[in-house]
């Protein structure tokens, strides 16, 4: 890399590996890197100089250097290594703006930089900043300056525990999905889930969608799940359109709404609405919803079959009672949940503004406290 690469906290490294999607903070054990200072910026160090800016002092000051970006950004663009380095020195200056922030990657999503409350695509950033007007600019440039005054909140973490198996509990197993081979407008298979290079996605493909019919094998996983918890657990199946007003989010081209009831105070119940887009939304508890899949552009670059793992860890490991919500959350009242995985695979969690009506948000707080330990495992038949 090169002594030039020293201008931010600790010494340079890779991108952190790619975790699933959802912040990991409750992770057992050490749990993943925290990456605060990524490496190969130097080419965006050289082009600084060539300007006649040295590059230490916009990593000093983030408004200056949106500013810079937005000014130079068509001629930055025009590299393919000079725009990445780019985007590692933003992401870079963005985590050094507070102790709280760093690097992330998710499995079929660009690199973020940030913390919980708040995360910012380096590339897509860049890549805005080009066609922004001065009003847009100053927007960003204020929304990042708040962010990085924002004093941390200390919360204390959450971490669920499922229950293990029961000796002779049926197993989930997914029923095979159809390989099918999609093709670009240029008639080039398309690889997706290892559709990009090291250059990342491109510009476009953000604004693209090119075959939603490749997610049409979650109705299949969400029917088997829906199933499989009728099987093996005490609980209540209703399938009626009504259920999809339990949802926090609207979601529309409702083709099914099934709500999945255990028969346990305590334990929290799970609604399936299957879309026709198509995918499918899981309400579980009283506050969040999780869509499959969670983003269809192309840039993304999800897999049905990656994207039915989230699925299924999602909706067993709320049965298996490795789930937990909290509203509200510190001075901002927001709303959290986290969740670990059934098998002990991993864990996620999420933290944002509820978005529900003032009565919902009530009624939540007080359900929330009968559980404030976490959702209870699900009953098991004949127990």
């Amino acid at each position: 890399m090169g002594t030039a690469e020293d201008l931010f906290e600790g010494q340079p490294t890779g991108l952190p590996a790619p975790t699933s999607r959802g912040s990991s903070p409750y992770r057992e054990g050490s749990g993943p890197a925290v990456v605060r200072h990524v490496g190969g910026y130097t080419p965006f160090i050289e082009f600084c100089a060539a300007q006649g800016v040295r590059a230490e002092e916009l990593a000093a000051d983030a408004e200056r250097l949106i500013w810079f970006l937005r000014v130079f950004g068509s001629r930055i663009a025009e590299h393919s290594t000079l725009s990445a380095a780019a985007a590692v020195f933003a992401g870079n200056t963005i985590a050094g703006l507070r102790p709280d922030a760093q690097w992330t990657v998710y499995e079929g999503a660009p690199p973020t930089v940030g913390n919980r409350g708040k995360a910012f695509e380096a590339n897509r950033l860049l890549e805005a900043l080009r066609s922004a007007d001065d009003d847009a600019v100053r927007g960003l440039v204020a929304a990042i300056l708040d962010w990085a005054r924002d004093e941390p909140e200390e919360l204390p973490a959450m971490l669920p525990r499922p229950v293990s198996p029961a000796a002779g509990q049926p197993r989930y197993v997914r029923l095979d999905l159809p390989a099918k081979t999609y093709y670009s407008r240029e008639g080039e298979p398309i690889r997706y889930g290892s559709h990009w290079g090291a250059d990342g996605p491109s510009p476009d493909s953000y604004s693209l969608d090119s075959h939603p019919e490749r997610f049409a094998g979650l109705h299949v996983v969400a029917r088997a799940l829906i199933e499989h918890l009728r099987a093996v657990y005490d609980v209540d199946v209703q399938e009626d359109p009504v259920h999809a007003g339990e949802l926090v989010r609207e979601v529309k081209d409702v083709r099914q709404a099934v709500k999945v009831a255990p028969r346990r105070s305590g334990a929290a119940s799970q609604t399936l609405l299957v879309t026709d887009y198509p995918g499918l939304v899981v309400h579980a508890g009283v506050l969040h919803d999780f869509p499959f899949p969670v983003c269809v552009c192309d840039a993304c670059d999800q897999t049905e079959e990656t994207t039915a793992d989230r699925l299924e860890q999602l909706v067993l490991s709320v049965a298996a009672g490795g789930y937990r919500e909290r509203y509200p959350v510190g001075r901002k009242r927001w709303s959290e949940y986290a969740l670990t995985a059934f098998d002990g695979s991993g864990s996620e969690s999420g933290q944002g503004e509820p978005g529900a009506a003032a009565g919902r948000l009530h009624d939540a707080e007080i359900r929330l406290r009968d559980v404030a330990g976490g959702w209870s495992p699900w009953p098991l038949r004949g127990s």
